[in-house]
């Protein structure tokens, strides 16, 4: 990667992961917001904890997704982003477009997927 292509993945990543914290905020705070709304009945506090549970998974997964980021900021740093974590080979373009924070390619994570790591 030239300089400038690194310049305008580092800023992609760090817009993807600005995104990516706004709607963790928002998670968080609907979560925190449900139940308020007077005294709930038995099915209204069944109803708001599964929704809460759901806004937690969510922003879990999302914050690993901001953890990848911050990775794939590192090993661009490092010289290293597009390269497989596993095989070494270059991510293919068109992947790093779709996810730009893959640490692996496809056969490598299709692999860990069928086989685990």
């Amino acid at each position: 990667m030239n300089k400038d292509e690194v310049e305008q993945t580092k800023l992609r990543l760090l817009q993807l992961r600005r995104a990516v914290l706004q709607e963790v905020a928002a998670a968080e705070d609907a979560s925190r917001q449900l139940g308020q709304d007077g005294v709930p009945d038995i099915g209204d506090m069944s109803s708001t904890t599964y929704e809460r549970d759901v806004l937690y998974n969510l922003s879990e997964v999302q914050r690993q997704k901001v953890r990848d980021i911050d990775a794939a900021l590192e090993r661009l740093g490092l010289g290293e982003y597009g390269v497989c974590a596993r095989c070494g080979d270059e991510i293919a373009p068109q992947r790093m477009a779709v996810r730009p924070f893959s640490r692996f390619c496809v056969d490598c994570k299709t692999d860990i997927e069928k086989f685990g790591e």
